[in-house]
């Protein structure tokens, strides 16, 4: 049996009365490392009487990275990391995707840029961050369409399915799945194309068409069993247990999530997936009636999420618990559970499982008496219900899958029509071919040296404009490298002055210019790794400009920042003084708005809201501003702020409730 290694990629599935937990993740093929794979094996039999398993997996691919100088190999190093992190720890994943991520721009390896965004993104959307996820996603899809590797682009939209499943967005998730579909029929990729079998059996049943459902979920086990798909055969017993829980049949529901729960237990499955299929077996229970085995199992299940973190599967089976609670007359601790779920579903967005947790906090309250709060909770279920249930989106999502189905067969029958058609008329044009080329070859005979005496001249010409052309952009991108390379001089020579400083204020302010100075060698390192020369992409500016600065703060386990925007590319006079500006709100904001180590958010948004306004706006929950209080630090800060926004004809209005929130509005030069 083969062993499972990928990273578990997590969603919630909502039947009717209980929270399921399914990964939808397919496995992916990865490159020979045979260079890095042959040391560590010669490592593990050196060495595995005295250690073994994933921390020894993790320490000895620690130390082959930190000798390692090849960045190619150091890449491969890191991927195997971020899997094997993956299996216990995603905070500590993410931070060696971010190295990948960070060594993959820095080389411009197209092949690998994208693969580091996808870890990334699958993380961050384990971890429920799914702006972040989704940021991550779109930029590995369009990494893979560069590179026009169509299985990176089919794994890719499963996971953007997720996120729009996640979100309750059904339609869009049916038509990205539907997209990889495409994708895998065409590389003839067996266990692709019964991953998204899977994917489309589950919306299916979230659609509420659990007979077609299901008949996806078994054409998935038939594929899976004929191609020895292990993995996808696991997935697929999953998707036919959730069908037969939706259409009422929770014995035979039951039985195919015990079948899933053993065969992933025997290929060595993640912990993730185990939990998974776990807490489906406990939702079957529950709906068999066996509700102390499903409390029994939901504890032990609860404890292992817990023990590795793994907040998609804590809040699903905190909803569990408290349902089953409810159902044994438990009520107090119903009412405990149920709360804890409907203030993280809210926060998070969940809204495809708010109605009914609503409805399971509402019956509580009235079991406890409590007549006024399941009023107000039975009225919180009833307009969330509105919100997402309309007829008409269900005839969309049922036409599309009938759309392409339709134009499927229609391809199918137009290339067996178009193979005939050519045999027929290839007979002919042999004929007319064969004339043609006798009178084709007397007239190339004689044109042939007239026609190579003029090509000579036009290549020479051509080459001679693509040198310069070339020459040209080399040296647009040397003097773009250059200015980086200058600003970094300056920063460490500021940082090497500082050091020597004893003055803590006159540190401050060293350390200050040196992020300033930071923030402007990253626009010229953005232009001289990218296409265009002459703008920046403001949105990956933000974020790498963020990482920056929490890394000179020490501040990354602290407080999160997120890039609240759409991608928006602006010319590098704009970018430099809104970059500075930016700079000096997040260094006020980590050194002032977040006293003794308290944890917190800082969001950034930029957008373009005319043709010529721009409009900034920095917002954190901090603790603000206290009104007559002096400001603290030198006030070059906001000294500099005015003036750059002077400079861009803008205004700037700040509030201080709740955090501090700085909104700016510049007026943009028409375009000569």
């Amino acid at each position: 049996m083969k062993t499972n290694k990928h990273i578990p990629f997590t969603l919630f599935s909502v039947t009717p009365s209980c929270c399921t937990i399914n990964s939808t993740d397919i496995p992916e093929c990865k490159p020979s490392k045979s260079y890095y794979k042959s040391i560590f094996l010669v490592l593990f039999l050196l060495y595995m009487p005295f250690v073994s398993g994933q921390n020894y997996q993790i320490d000895s691919l620690s130390h082959l990275l930190q000798n390692e100088k090849d960045s190619p190999i150091k890449l491969e190093l890191l991927e195997e990391l971020v899997t094997v992190q993956s299996q216990s720890d995603f905070e500590k994943a993410i931070v060696f995707a971010r190295q990948g991520v960070l060594l993959s721009d820095k080389t411009n390896n197209t092949k690998w840029q994208p693969k580091f965004y996808e870890m990334q993104g699958r993380i961050h959307a384990n971890l429920l961050e799914l702006d972040s996820a989704s940021f991550y996603f779109n930029k590995a899809l369009v990494g893979y369409k560069t590179i026009e590797d169509q299985r990176g682009q089919a794994t890719t939209y499963f996971k953007i399915g997720w996120v729009h499943k996640r979100r309750g967005e059904i339609e869009q998730a049916l038509k990205t799945d539907l997209e990889a579909l495409k994708l895998m029929e065409a590389l003839d990729d067996k266990a692709g194309i019964a991953g998204a079998y899977s994917r489309v059996s589950e919306d299916l049943n979230k659609q509420g068409r659990h007979n077609e459902a299901l008949d996806y979920a078994l054409k998935t086990i038939d594929i899976s069993k004929k191609h020895q798909l292990d993995t996808e055969l696991a997935y697929a017993y999953t998707s036919a247990g959730d069908s037969y829980m939706a259409m009422g049949n929770f014995q035979e529901s039951y039985n195919y999530f015990e079948k899933a729960l053993r065969l992933a237990e025997t290929i060595n499955f993640s912990v993730f997936d185990i939990i998974n299929f776990s807490n489906n077996r406990a939702n079957a229970l529950k709906r068999m009636g066996n509700y102390q085995d499903a409390k029994k199992e939901y504890d032990s299940t609860l404890l292992k999420a817990q023990e590795v973190n793994y907040e998609n599967a804590i809040y699903v089976i905190t909803a569990n618990l408290g349902e089953v609670n409810l159902l044994l007359e438990n009520y107090e601790e119903a009412l405990k559970y149920q709360l804890e779920t409907v203030a993280l579903q809210e926060a998070n967005k969940d809204v495809s499982n708010l109605t009914e947790n609503y409805d399971h906090v509402s019956t509580i309250y009235e079991k406890l008496g409590n007549f006024p709060k399941a009023l107000e909770y039975q009225k919180k279920a009833r307009v969330m219900r509105d919100s997402t249930a309309t007829i008409e989106s269900d005839k969309v999502m049922s036409n599309l899958l009938t759309k392409y189905e339709t134009v499927k067969k229609e391809a199918t029958i137009k290339t067996q029509e178009a193979t005939i058609s050519q045999q027929q008329k290839t007979q002919t044009l042999y004929i007319a071919i064969a004339a043609l080329l006798t009178l084709s070859l007397i007239g190339m005979l004689s044109s042939m040296r007239n026609i190579r005496s003029k090509r000579k001249k036009l290549q020479v010409l051509n080459l001679e404009l693509e040198t310069k052309n070339k020459q040209n952009e080399l040296l647009m991108k040397e003097i773009h490298h250059r200015v980086k390379n200058n600003l970094e001089l300056v920063k460490s020579l500021i940082s090497l002055q500082s050091a020597q400083l004893e003055d803590s204020a006159t540190k401050d302010a060293m350390i200050a210019s040196q992020n300033r100075v930071q923030s402007m060698g990253i626009i010229h390192q953005k232009l001289y790794q990218g296409e265009n020369l002459g703008s920046i992409e403001m949105k990956d500016y933000f974020v790498n400009l963020s990482e920056g600065i929490l890394d000179t703060f020490n501040s990354e386990d602290q407080v999160k920042i997120e890039c609240a925007m759409d991608n928006l590319e602006l010319d590098v006079d704009t970018a430099v003084p809104i970059g500075l500006i930016v700079n000096e709100l997040l260094t006020n904001a980590l050194k002032y708005a977040f006293p003794d180590n308290k944890k917190g958010n800082i969001q950034i948004s930029l957008l373009k809201d005319r043709p010529n306004i721009l409009t900034l706006k920095v917002v954190d929950n901090g603790i603000g501003k206290t009104d007559g209080m002096a400001p603290k630090g030198t006030g070059f800060g906001s000294q500099l702020i005015s003036l750059l926004t002077q400079q861009l004809n803008g205004e700037m209005q700040e509030e201080n409730t709740n955090g501090t929130s700085v909104l700016f509005h510049f007026k943009l030069k028409p375009a000569a």
